[in-house]
């Protein structure tokens, strides 16, 4: 009997090798319609230990977004880095809803627009009401507060999201009137992509002056960022979207970090917007190593803001997306392999509830489901703002 038990234990052993190796040696066959991937670099995450006051003054707002970021999405992630992300360990989570004001499947636009304003907008409108009229944005009430504000993008940062925290257009492909709203006194610190929007554009009007004026000092190159100490920053580190990960590098981590780094100074407090972009392309292209390898890279921007937040303590630190795309299902995984065999089910956004993480003071706040338009009424309320 003890023999038969050894064979048994032994059987076991050597299929679950076998399984592990088959994985790794990329002669497992998905189900049909999916896809499999295979993590060969994760990434270590450090323990963040809750906040030692739970109670204490909110100075600083981060909201990050990982656009087209649904729950499959992190699940996904989570597995290809051996069962661990910054993001789950996060205290506090919900679910919020994402539809636009004229249709059941928002865009980024009108998702992003409720974010910040907290006012449902309609499908390709970025922050203005039926009749273009301008809904103020959440930083636009810090900036008028007297905070410091911040926008960082892994893409163009006249892009749908982070425009709808600064422009006001009834369209959200009117890329150079976007830009325009960036030459203002509301806005500390911008990061991302799409210099031909401010640089070169169809009007022939150069606004790069215009921002030098506003006391913006204009980057290019991300090597030459840590060498800016104090003061406003525009970064544009692409002409048109940065390149997908890893081939723009570790722009979106070293970015967050400059961003706090310049935002702190404001001894009153400040808003920064993060936003994960490229996300969503990879759900659009139905592209699980693309979907994960953003994951990842969001989860380790995460992981800065985290670090920075526990060690201040008076920081309230929102994760969530503005919509699902690719109707991502997780089919299949190993966790010590960093193998995720998953499905997507459209090209295009889905209609479901979204996640939504939060660490910090005022971070239970976040818990339970509700409208996304409602992030907005919460990071007011953690202010002290009035509209």
């Amino acid at each position: 009997m003890k023999n038969l038990f050894l064979i048994i234990n032994l059987s076991i052993a050597l299929f679950s090798f076998g399984q592990q190796s088959t994985y790794l040696d990329g002669n497992y066959k998905p189900e049909k319609g999916g896809s499999i991937y295979i993590s060969e670099h994760q990434h270590v995450v450090d323990n963040i230990k809750p906040v030692s006051n739970p109670n204490a003054a909110i100075e600083n707002v981060i909201l990050m977004i990982g656009d087209g970021m649904g729950v499959s999405h992190v699940f996904a992630a989570m597995t290809a880095n051996n069962d661990r992300l910054y993001i789950d360990q996060m205290p506090y989570v919900g679910l919020q809803k994402t539809k636009a004001k004229n249709r059941y499947r928002t865009d980024s636009a009108g998702a992003g627009s409720a974010l910040a304003t907290g006012e449902k907008t309609n499908y390709g409108s970025i922050s203005v009401d039926d009749q273009g009229v301008p809904y103020p944005t959440i930083l636009e009430y810090a900036a008028g507060n007297g905070y410091a504000t911040g926008l960082v993008a892994a893409c163009k940062i006249t892009h749908a999201t982070p425009a709808a925290f600064i422009a006001h257009v009834p369209k959200r492909n009117q890329y150079e009137d976007i830009a325009t709203f960036f030459v203002t006194d509301s806005l500390d610190v911008f990061l991302g992509g799409g210099s031909d929007d401010f640089c070169k554009r169809e009007t022939g009007v150069n606004l790069r002056p215009a921002l030098e004026a506003k006391g913006f000092q204009v980057v290019t190159e991300l090597a030459k960022l840590d060498g800016i100490k104090r003061g406003k920053v525009a970064g544009f580190f692409a002409n048109g979207h940065l390149n997908a990960y890893p081939a723009r590098g570790e722009f979106l981590v070293e970015s967050t970090r400059k961003a706090i780094k310049l935002l702190k100074k404001n001894k009153k407090g400040f808003f920064l917007m993060v936003e994960g972009s490229q996300i969503d392309w990879a759900g659009h292209d139905n592209n699980l190593a693309y979907t994960i390898e953003e994951m990842l890279d969001f989860d380790r921007a995460v992981g800065e803001v985290l670090k920075f937040a526990k060690k201040d303590g008076h920081t309230l630190v929102i994760v969530t997306a503005d919509h699902e795309t690719g109707g991502l299902s997780v089919i299949n995984g190993d966790i010590e392999g960093g193998m995720v065999e998953a499905k997507f089910n459209t090209t295009g956004h889905s209609s479901v509830l979204v996640p939504v993480f939060a660490y910090g003071p005022g971070a239970e706040k976040f818990s339970g489901i509700y409208e996304n338009t409602a992030i907005f009424d919460k990071m007011m309320e953690a202010y002290g703002f009035k509209k």
